[in-house]
């Protein structure tokens, strides 16, 4: 009896009584990584929607904007949807419902969505539709990536993959914002090896919170997590904690002359009080680091304004 009430225990432990119901959404549309991730998540027990853009929509920060709200026309991505006759790696055809399932062969199990618009309105369709025809409420947490390529630093507000982990988080679902090196691109055979290595790390790190949380949110409300892997990360990767900080990676700027957009230089290097920010920990470890939600300044910051704008509003 106490073996069998033993095996009870084991197995109520793994079933999906503690199973999460996760939106996964990103800012490149179909992807490796988001292939990688996605069975990672079922095979760990989990509900999965898949809610991405039809095409990659990098630098997309919060936008909010469809390309077309009927079928899928060539418009503000009309390069990509011309040079691949619709949705990115052909999750769905030119001329196919702007939002919708997967129509690629192998994707079509209703889990895979697509919205031609930019990430947060891929993000708002997770939410406010299949979550709710699925599991009719919100889900337990959203994920956003990983995305191809690392967010750190001063480019985390222009990420479309920390615009919708932040979009999530500020209708107080916990929210993680992903992102790897661009070694993880595999956009033939979406079967990049280290995809999977960045989708095993992200589903440990699930768990871990899942362990600490218990039936309570896996973040508090107004906290959401920005998580950056090293390039070539190994399955034993070590995890650390880190700051947004000032120091800037990608050095952007617009270019002095055509062909006119962004241009950049190799960033300064970074100083001793810089070690703790993510652009320098990814190099070696997965960054970690809390996010505030929105833009509220901090109590001492609000306690400054007040001080320093008093005498205006006396008046």
């Amino acid at each position: 009896m106490k073996r069998f009430a033993m095996s009870a225990a084991l197995a109520l432990c793994a079933s999906p009584a503690f199973a999460l119901n996760i939106v996964l959404s990103n800012d490149d549309g179909l992807t490796s990584n988001l292939k990688a991730l996605y069975d990672e998540l079922k095979a760990a027990g989990h509900s999965v929607i898949v809610s991405v853009p039809c095409t990659g929509q990098s630098g997309r920060s919060a936008a909010i904007v469809m390309y077309s709200t009927t079928t899928i026309i060539a418009d503000n991505d009309k390069t990509q949807i011309d040079a691949e006759g619709g949705c990115h790696n052909g999750a769905a055809v030119t001329g196919a419902p702007a939002v919708g399932p997967f129509t690629k062969s192998g994707y079509t199990g209703g889990d895979f969505n697509y919205v031609h618009g930019t990430p947060v309105m891929a993000t708002m369709y997770g939410l406010d539709v299949l979550a709710k025809a699925r599991w009719g409420k919100a889900p337990d947490l959203v994920l956003s990536g990983p995305n191809e390529g690392q967010n750190v630093g001063k480019v985390v507000i222009n990420s479309g993959t920390i615009g919708n982990a932040q979009f999530a988080a500020g209708r107080g679902i916990p929210s993680i914002a992903l992102s790897a090196g661009t070694d993880t691109i595999d956009n033939a055979g979406l079967a990049n090896a280290k995809s999977r290595t960045v989708a095993q790390l992200t589903t440990r790190l699930i768990t871990a919170l899942q362990a600490k949380a218990g039936s309570s949110a896996l973040l508090p409300t107004g906290t959401a997590l920005n998580v950056n892997f090293p390039d070539a990360v190994a399955a034993n990767a070590g995890w650390a904690f880190s700051r947004i900080g000032t120091y800037d990676t990608y050095a952007l700027k617009f270019s002095s002359a055509a062909p006119w957009g962004l241009s950049g230089s190799l960033p300064a290097a970074a100083t001793a009080d810089q070690a703790e920010d993510e652009a320098i920990v990814y190099k070696t470890k997965i960054s970690v680091t809390a996010m505030q939600v929105g833009y509220d300044q901090r109590p001492a910051g609000q306690q400054w304004l007040r001080l320093r704008l008093r005498d205006l509003f006396a008046q």
